[in-house]
């Protein structure tokens, strides 16, 4: 046993036995992620049943059946509920009941004793709304203008047909809104701002103030042309409308122009149940977020985060890669690049809201604020650059990994053999010929790692953004169709900075819950995604320098 120990092998087992240990929990962690969050929009069947209220009433309940948990029949008295059994345990259901617009809550648990054998109607609708979240109900009549065009079975087919009109017209809506209107309002800060400057300098002739006044003039008109455009388009959508009754008898009109989609679950097939999936996955990756973040799409977000990390790597890898070259390459090594290194390695430790603080103080206010006073004093007392901005979140990132880079690089430009230098300089090249064209390309896979490590780090930060420029909800993405094209000034919505609102600031806690694991599911593989183009660069260079390595 001893000369067994003493061979080493158990080591090996052990570290072997960690590594897999390591991988089984992680490879768990993402599985229950995306089990919890891709079975989202998964259309759940309709469930209708009653139940017993604590005054002895009978009332229907409809809804979908979201969880079940077992729980204790001691507890369930103590909070009130009436139930005769000698079990010590019984089960207990989360419904979703939906029309939060009408019952004020959405999601309620009932124990299993009060309910009823549960059915699953087969004309049951679901109704995806644009506000107040899901509506469930038995679809009555569609109407035109108030009145009546198809009721019974006839109602369905023309519900689907006026659906995808009122969809069109909401499209139209939106997009004039979002983009022509912005546009033109963007236009006319512009000309506000140039104005203003133009005070500010003495230069308001006569000559530019009519030219200014001609040009709004026009900007101003094609507003009016929009706004009678978008009017027309509501009147249109006002048009249509269906009634449903909910589960307490109540008959319900909701105009199609809140109404977003509508399912009949309970009366799915297969293959439209995969369609309506994939339909509603396109659209979480497509659209705008809604219902405070609970409902819609995360684009914004996954731009932003996208957009903040090549930012951040595009300023962290030069300044990284100049520092641990001057370290290693030219500065004389003594007790002055010690403590450099010990500072470096210690900066690796600090918490990130550290950084986020500096960023605030160092960037937004002290660097922003000055921007804003030598080139953007028309803006005054409106920040330009004096408020968090993408700018700022890629700077206070790029100070958060740059000891990553620094040690990685450093490392790489150790691990070049002396004899290559030496090599290089013989054959008559400078010190600065053979630091570029030998040493950096041979030591780039180890630069590729600092920066594969930066941005793992990076991407999941949310501490110091929070100060610097996340926000809840954009208006607009950094990048558009206006001048100049990418807005650094502008705040901008992060997935990291999503998923913690979502999960601790929704006001619907239930029903925000999976949409918590499908972003952080989306997170993780955006992450694995630029690491993965990361780690093939760097491949790439391994091979190409595989040669000069002598491997």
């Amino acid at each position: 046993m001893r000369k067994w120990i003493n061979s080493g092998e158990p080591w090996i087992w052990m570290t072997a036995g960690a590594v897999a240990l390591s991988l089984v929990a992680v490879y768990a962690v993402v599985w229950m992620t995306a089990v919890q969050g891709m079975g989202h929009w998964w259309p759940k069947p309709l469930v209708e049943t009653t139940v017993k209220v604590q005054d002895g009433t009978i009332q229907r309940l409809v809804g979908e059946l979201r969880d079940k948990e077992e729980i204790s029949l001691s507890r369930l008295r103590d909070s009130g509920y009436q139930i005769e059994s000698d079990d010590k345990f019984t089960h207990r259901y989360l419904f979703k009941q939906g029309n939060r617009d009408i019952y004020g809550v959405d999601f309620k648990w009932i124990p299993a004793p009060l309910l009823s054998e549960f059915t699953y109607p087969k004309d049951m609708i679901s109704i995806e709304r644009h506000e107040w979240g899901s509506f469930f109900g038995r679809l009555k009549s569609v109407k035109e203008n108030g009145n009546v065009v198809a009721e019974g079975d006839a109602a369905w087919p023309e519900l689907l047909v006026r659906l995808e009109r009122a969809n069109r017209l909401f499209d139209e809506i939106l997009r004039i809104e979002k983009n022509d209107i912005g546009k033109i309002n963007y236009q006319l800060e512009r000309l506000r701002l140039h104005q203003r400057k133009l005070e500010l300098k003495d230069a308001l002739t006569k000559e530019a103030r009519e030219e200014i006044a001609l040009e709004r003039q026009i900007y101003e008109e094609q507003f009016a042309k929009l706004q009678q455009r978008l009017d027309e388009l509501r009147e249109q959508n006002r048009r249509d409308s269906l009634t449903a009754e909910v589960q307490d008898g109540q008959l319900i009109e909701i105009p199609f122009s809140k109404i977003a989609d509508v399912i009949q679950p309970n009366n799915m097939g297969v293959f439209q149940k995969i369609a309506h999936y994939l339909k509603k996955l396109y659209e979480f990756i497509v659209d705008d977020p809604r219902e405070a973040n609970t409902e819609g799409g995360i684009f914004p977000a996954i731009f932003g985060t996208v957009t903040m990390v090549l930012l951040m790597s595009v300023m962290v890898t030069p300044l990284g890669i100049m520092a641990a070259v001057y370290m290693r390459e030219y500065a004389k090594q003594g007790l002055m690049i010690r403590i450099i290194r010990i500072s470096v390695n210690n900066l690796a430790g600090v918490p990130s809201i550290v950084y986020g603080v500096f960023g605030l103080g160092f960037f937004v206010y002290f660097l922003g604020g000055n921007i804003d006073a030598l080139f953007f004093p028309e803006a005054s007392p409106a920040p330009v650059f004096g408020s968090p901005g993408i700018l700022w979140s890629a700077l206070t990132l790029a100070l958060l990994t740059l000891p990553v880079v620094i040690v990685a690089t450093e490392e790489g430009l150790s691990r070049v053999p002396r004899t290559i230098r030496e090599g290089s300089l013989a054959l008559g090249a400078t010190k600065a010929e053979t630091l570029w064209r030998t040493v950096l390309p041979i030591a780039s896979p180890a630069m590729m790692t600092g920066l594969i490590l930066a941005v793992a780090r990076a991407a999941g930060e949310v501490a110091p953004l929070m100060l610097v420029g996340v926000v809840k909800l954009a208006p607009s993405l950094p990048l558009d169709g206006n001048f100049p094209f990418l807005h650094l000034e502008q705040k901008f919505m992060h997935l990291g900075f999503h998923i913690y609102d979502v999960g601790f600031q929704s006001p619907n806690v239930e029903a925000a819950r999976p949409l918590v694991y499908a972003t952080s599911l989306l997170l993780v593989i955006i992450i694995v995604v630029l690491n993965l183009f990361a780690i093939r660069l760097r491949n790439r260079m391994r091979e190409k320098m595989r040669g000069l390595e002598g491997v």
